[in-house]
């Protein structure tokens, strides 16, 4: 009698590509941080509203149901406020800057020394210019706010280098007590609801501070500082090595990060050569270079100060090469055509930074790259969801 087995195919590559997962957090962070340099490498807000757009559909489709999930909303809020106030303070502080007059408003006429005059006639020239500037600033808030509702913060402290141990040590108490303040709000206000009897005025905003915040404060303070005290005695934060090396490898760190400082700040200020001491022209790409270098060898020898193992250590894949490079690209685009780094193209830089007199365009080389990043949505493996206690398995972990 022969006993047959049968033994289940293996499965695909193709189709573990699929499988239900949580990229690596910094591949959603170099998304956004690509956005948010092609955000601020470009006045045309027909490219900003495309960004928003991206972004928004990047993040319902792939950010999971986790707690910090939903704060995309909150970052719309912002950067809305955030285009409003920059329109209202072109009214304010005097708005003619050329253009027909759309609002002939009264002047408020201030010393010459003041440099500015309150209110006045508003052109159309400067509505427009605060809209744009708001539009910019917002999207780049807006960068910032998809990042946080793709990524776990805690995932993400678990894959810091080895040199920011400390830092990350730090945050991670910091960010626990976001979580259990939130935590903490939850089950106080569950607890108020199934109590009657309100109380208006002034005493009911006392009893308010008193049976709801002071106990949330107070409930999430000492959970923080217990998770504190657990990773004291776990040996979190205790180093290697004596101080004068420490001091040497944070001097270097800093110094590469002050170059990198400079360095981004004179390519997005459009290419322009910065005048050091002496006279001489400080350009942008070899102070990133020499930036990245030294910071670079900084971490490398902080990190060997650090002894550490990771539980469940996060995976670099196809998937997180493929947010990360469609991602990056935006950025990348249009630093090169901004600075005619491969030869001048006018469409291509009429299109970045388009006159307030004419109607802004698009072109193939500037809405292309935004396109790559909307694809996101349906190139990445879904997102894993969290499980039925609510709370998502740990991935990582500094130790």
């Amino acid at each position: 009698m022969t006993v047959t087995t049968r033994t289940r195919p293996a499965r695909r590559p193709a189709a573990n590509y699929w499988l239900p997962r949580s990229l690596h957090p910094w591949s959603w962070w170099l998304m956004t941080i690509g956005l948010a340099v092609a955000a601020g490498a470009t006045t045309n807000p027909l490219l900003h509203l495309l960004m928003v757009g991206t972004i928004v559909l990047v993040v319902v489709a792939r950010r999971g149901d986790s707690e910090w999930s939903g704060s995309l909303r909150i970052y719309l809020w912002l950067a809305l406020a955030i285009v409003v106030l920059r329109v209202l303070y072109r009214v304010i502080f005097g708005g003619g800057d050329g253009g027909p007059v759309v609002l002939p408003l009264p002047g408020i006429e201030l010393p010459a020394a003041v440099g500015f005059r309150l209110l006045g006639p508003v052109t159309l020239y400067s509505l427009l210019g605060g809209l744009f500037d708001g539009l910019r600033l917002g999207t780049i808030i807006l960068c910032v706010g998809a990042a946080n509702s793709l990524v776990n913060p805690r995932r993400l402290l678990a894959t810091l280098p080895a040199a920011l141990y400390e830092i990350g040590t730090v945050l991670v108490v910091a960010v626990n007590a976001f979580v259990q303040l939130a935590d903490s709000a939850r089950r106080v206000a569950s607890a108020r609801r199934l109590r009657s009897g309100r109380r208006k005025g002034v005493r009911g905003w006392l009893g308010w501070v008193q049976r709801v915040l002071v106990p949330v404060l107070t409930d999430a303070i000492e959970r923080s500082v217990r998770l504190a005290e657990s990773m004291d005695v776990r040996g979190f934060g205790r180093t290697e090595g004596s101080r004068r090396g420490q001091h040497l490898v944070g001097a270097a760190v800093i110094a590469g990060l002050c170059l990198l400082l400079v360095a981004v700040y004179v390519l997005l200020s459009g290419g322009a050569p910065m005048v050091g001491p002496g006279g001489t022209s400080l350009a942008g790409w070899p102070l990133l270079v020499a930036g990245l270098a030294l910071t670079q060898v900084g971490f490398w020898a902080a990190g060997r100060q650090v002894r550490r193992t990771r539980y469940r250590p996060e995976r670099w894949g196809v998937a997180e090469t493929l947010v990360a490079v469609l991602g990056l690209a935006p950025g990348v685009v249009y630093l090169v055509i901004g600075q005619a780094l491969l030869g001048v193209w006018p469409a291509d830089m009429v299109a970045l930074h388009p006159s307030m007199g004419e109607w802004p365009t698009l072109t193939l080389a500037t809405a292309a790259p935004l396109a790559g990043v909307a694809l996101l949505a349906f190139l990445t493996p879904p997102p894993a969801l969290t499980s039925a206690s609510g709370q998502t398995p740990a991935t990582g972990a500094i130790s």
